[in-house]
């Protein structure tokens, strides 16, 4: 095997090789949204990626993915056991400008993520990104999340900076959105295998999606400290999901933020909430996911758009379902998801207005989601207290 391992270079879908002979070499990424209207005054080109990540592994003499690889096959791989390294560029993101790594070791291939941020959006967040989904990974007995690696930090020959982390590649995971080329359900979601090609998913998968999205954020809810995963988007591609058959199978990709929903006092601190202050977050929590879980950008790029009332009734499922499968609490007398099932019973419609408009008091007032939330909200909350009404009797 060769003592330092080839390097290629693609843009996906397609299979064709690169090199800095392509036109494409020198021209720039996009490091925003076609619709965005914003204008960066930083300039990366593609050939400036594909060498700041060949500069990545390079550095250390190939330890970052030595590591990588001794720890995805549980034994010592070193770099004259790889023969080759493949780059692909599979996004313009608004936070990264994530590659599909290819290695070629032992005779057998590898992938990988690697999450580079190119913007100064994607700068801003990618630090507590690795050391959230190192800590939740490590923190919860089950993962929807993907495992991290390595974390580092490269300068290119144009002076720019870039950090990276690598991180596993969830196989046949696909990005969806919302679609204009509906065929026939309203606000259907599309979903993006660009190998096999783009397919839509059915209204009972669609509602699917809604409460496993749900789920999974209650999962890595805490209860005590009240720390959730925050500035998620349907529209940033966040959530990926695989289809076997009809079943449809959801991870999260990204972990932004986590901490907790406001201010810790002495109490929560102490890890003493109490039963009303455990189940009025619970509330807060419901309700913000109930409105983000609505929002996605039509295509992934397009104008923000609103989605079908049966997501409403989903993500209450999901919700209680994620606590179901939480740890009894010895602040409530019963289990998380039953007790918290009876609080939203006994809450009004007053109730519930009153506590949305002060979560939406805490959201950006320019932000074109704040709008069309508070656009949709009586009918929004309508919708919830009728699923709360119809919760069988069991919750």
């Amino acid at each position: 095997m060769p003592d330092s391992p080839t390097f290629s270079y693609f843009i996906s879908p397609s299979d064709t090789q690169l090199s800095s002979a392509d036109s494409v070499w020198g021209d720039p990424l996009p490091l925003a949204r076609p619709s965005s209207g914003k204008s960066l005054e930083t300039i990366v080109t593609h050939g400036e990626y594909f060498e700041a990540i060949r500069s990545f592994f390079e550095q250390d003499g190939f330890h970052v993915l030595s590591r990588a690889l001794s720890q995805r096959l549980n034994e010592e791989i070193l770099s004259n056991d790889v023969s080759g390294i493949q780059i692909h560029l599979e996004k313009h993101g608004e936070f990264y400008h994530p590659a599909r790594i290819v290695v070629d070791a032992h005779g057998q291939e590898l992938e990988f993520v690697l999450n580079t941020a190119v913007s100064p959006t994607g700068e801003a967040f990618i630090d507590d990104e690795f050391h959230n989904l190192k800590r939740l990974n490590a923190e919860f007995p089950r993962t929807f999340l993907p495992e991290v690696y390595s974390f580092g930090q490269v300068t290119s020959a144009g002076g720019n900076s870039f950090k990276m982390f690598m991180a596993e590649w969830l196989q046949d995971y696909h990005e969806f959105h919302i679609s204009r080329e509906t065929s026939g359900y309203f606000n259907q979601f599309r979903v993006w295998d660009d190998r096999n090609g783009r397919y839509f998913l059915s209204p009972e998968q669609t509602l699917h999606v809604y409460r496993q999205a749900a789920a999974i954020l209650t999962f890595y809810y805490n209860i005590n400290t009240f720390e959730h995963i925050s500035q998620w988007h349907h529209a940033a591609g966040d959530f990926v999901l695989r289809r076997v058959g009809n079943d449809i199978n959801l991870k999260l990709i990204t972990v932004r933020r986590y901490s907790p929903l406001f201010r810790k006092s002495t109490n929560q601190a102490a890890g003493n909430a109490g039963a009303e202050q455990i189940l009025q977050a619970l509330l807060i929590f419901l309700l913000i996911i109930s409105f983000r879980v609505r929002l996605d950008r039509i295509d992934g790029v397009g104008d923000i758009v609103w989605s079908d009332p049966g997501a409403v009734q989903s993500t209450l499922a999901g919700v209680l379902e994620g606590l179901s499968k939480k740890s009894t609490n010895p602040d409530l007398p019963d289990a998380v998801d039953t007790c918290f099932a009876y609080y939203l019973s006994v809450c009004s419609p007053a109730d519930l207005l009153e506590l949305s408009d002060s979560i939406l008091q805490t959201f950006a007032p320019e932000a074109p989601e704040t709008h069309i939330i508070r656009q949709n909200l009586d009918e929004h909350l309508h919708l919830l207290h009728e699923a709360i009404k119809d919760l069988p009797p069991a919750w």
